[in-house]
């Protein structure tokens, strides 16, 4: 009992320095995008009284941290800054207001963020149930045709990006077939494109690791004592060796659900999938939108550190004799 609350208070603790580390790269990276987000906003033909007005109203007229550099040198601002203004509205659950929409950034994101899981989880299945069946036939034909034509489907996933993929996958199934709508996410079809291109880089990762988790565990010694007993060889394969040989993978999957968001940025520009990812690029950081690029990435890495947690709870399902320290 004692163990678990120690580790679940260094988990929490974990969670809360993440927070806010990212939260504070962000503030500060963001000071150093060229260009003022009340120009970006109002125009280049905003009067200097519209912009100050503007500044007053978003809080842009304070300083953006503890310490600034101006021609005197460096001073100290106190706590009258943005940085403690966003933290002291933050605890309290409020990510503050856009700057162009002027709508509470928790809404907005609330509004994108279901899209957005919808599309990595979607990636997901594709990438599995791509990479399952590949992998185990690989592992099984080691050295085999099937095991070399896995090998460069897998060396091909990996070496194409997903600004090529897509634009290749509309091609083909949208202008030449037909089939599909070339964007946007408003029919329950709309998905198959978008997660078919973030899924493939990740299945032909996964490929690649089940094919070697498969090798590994058919020299073990109780698949010998599998097939002693008499049972079949799908049965041995798919009952033993695959779920011990998940663990890695399953490493890997929590860990690619961050890539996977990361990702989804770029995928839904290509597909106009109305996500958090297209949310931050074209309305934050197209915008200088300064709070809502703070709140789409810290919910991002809220999402990437309950999958880490997931993905933990997982390793106890496959293996109870699984410690983690």
């Amino acid at each position: 009992m004692k163990y678990k609350l120690l580790n679940f208070v260094r988990q929490f603790a974990l969670i809360l320095l993440v927070i806010w580390t990212v939260v504070s790269l962000v503030t500060l990276l963001i000071e150093f995008v060229p260009g003022s987000p009340a120009t970006a906003i109002l125009g280049e033909t905003a009067t200097a009284e519209q912009i100050a007005n503007f500044n007053a109203k978003h809080g842009l007229d304070k300083p953006a941290f503890f310490v600034s550099y101006g021609e005197g040198g460096f001073a100290w601002n106190g706590l009258d800054n943005r940085y403690v203004d966003y933290w002291t509205g933050l605890v309290q659950g409020d990510l503050g207001r856009s700057f162009r929409t002027d709508r509470p950034v928790l809404d907005m994101i609330l509004e994108r963020y279901p899209a957005t899981i919808q599309l990595a989880l979607a990636s997901m299945l594709v990438a599995v149930g791509i990479a399952l069946p590949l992998g185990v036939l690989a592992g099984t034909n080691k050295n085999g045709l099937i095991d070399n034509s896995a090998s460069f489907i897998a060396l091909l996933g990996i070496s194409l990006p997903t600004f090529v993929i897509g634009p290749f996958l509309v091609y083909i199934f949208a202008v030449q077939l037909g089939w599909f709508r070339p964007g946007g996410s408003l029919y329950p079809e709309d998905i198959i494109l978008p997660a078919v291109t973030l899924g493939a880089a990740l299945s032909a990762i996964l490929t690649r690791m089940i094919r070697s988790s498969v090798i590994e565990e058919l020299g073990e010694d109780y698949v010998r004592t599998a097939r002693a007993k008499g049972l079949s060889e799908r049965t041995v394969v798919y009952k033993h060796v695959l779920k011990n040989g998940l663990i890695p993978v399953v490493t890997i999957l929590g860990l690619q659900l961050g890539v996977l968001l990361a990702g989804s940025i770029i995928t839904e520009k290509i597909f106009s999938w109305q996500g958090l990812g297209l949310l931050l690029l074209e309305d934050g950081i197209a915008k200088r939108d300064y709070r809502l690029v703070q709140g789409c990435v810290l919910v991002i890495s809220l999402t990437y550190i309950i999958a880490n947690s997931l993905t933990d709870f997982v390793y106890r399902r496959l293996d109870p004799r699984i410690r983690l320290s």
